[in-house]
């Protein structure tokens, strides 16, 4: 009976530790010393914000996804990005950048869904190896693709795109290298060291919860 109780008191020793520190992490940011701007970028996936009570949380800027898979519009573009300027909250636009559709297929429906705004912040296109598309093409056929829709886009926008870089897609491709474009790294926790130059942005979490969206966002930090 007594080895019973031990392990028992062990056991939701054990417990109460596990949601202590899933709490921590789920509340945890960098520190706002040392980066004092921080934001979060947000999809379809994210679902609805209340984005008046996320900017009483913190959120200096959001980024909000505008096509998904390369050329899709992501179904919350809109009201999200009308309710960030309702807000006053500083708002960008990010477009995920596919491997299997043609690169000039992508910027056609990013020019066709994405209207100009003076205001916006600098528009990114992030690159991650999606596992809903198997296709691998060559290191050179890809940069001339990201080459050919920075071209077509950037001439949209009227300013240079940030490239959203994952460790996965820099491994395949060393994109960081090759492409001169302000560069935002994404790893859990730890300042990312992946790239072959500086980071501009840094993405430290896709688990916080803050108040105002019921499921976690993805938290970001721009470098000091």
């Amino acid at each position: 009976m007594r080895v019973l109780k031990a392990v028992l008191a062990i056991a939701a020793a054990l417990c109460l530790a596990g949601a202590a520190g899933w709490h921590y992490a789920t509340d945890w940011r960098p520190s706002t010393g040392e980066y004092p701007v921080q934001g979060i970028d947000v999809s379809e996936e994210t679902g609805p914000v209340d984005w008046l009570t996320a900017r009483a949380r913190g959120v200096d800027f959001a980024y909000v996804r505008a096509i998904g898979d390369g050329t899709r519009r992501d179904r919350l573009f809109q009201s999200n990005w009308a309710a960030l300027g309702e807000a006053g909250i500083r708002r960008g636009v990010i477009h995920q950048f596919s491997l299997c559709r043609p690169a000039e297929a992508q910027a056609d429906a990013f020019v066709t869904f994405v209207p100009r705004a003076i205001d916006a912040l600098p528009t990114v296109l992030e690159l991650e190896l999606d596992e809903g598309c198997a296709r691998r093409p060559e290191r050179a056929q890809v940069l001339a693709g990201i080459r050919r829709f920075l071209e077509v886009v950037e001439h949209h926008t009227g300013s240079p795109m940030l490239l959203k870089v994952s460790e996965p897609f820099e491994k395949a491709y060393a994109v960081s290298g090759a492409v001169e474009r302000p560069l935002w790294a994404a790893q859990e926790f730890f300042a990312p060291l992946y790239l072959a130059r500086p980071w501009r942005m840094w993405q430290a979490s896709t688990i916080r919860r803050i108040d105002g969206v019921d499921r976690p966002v993805h938290w970001d930090v721009v470098a000091p």
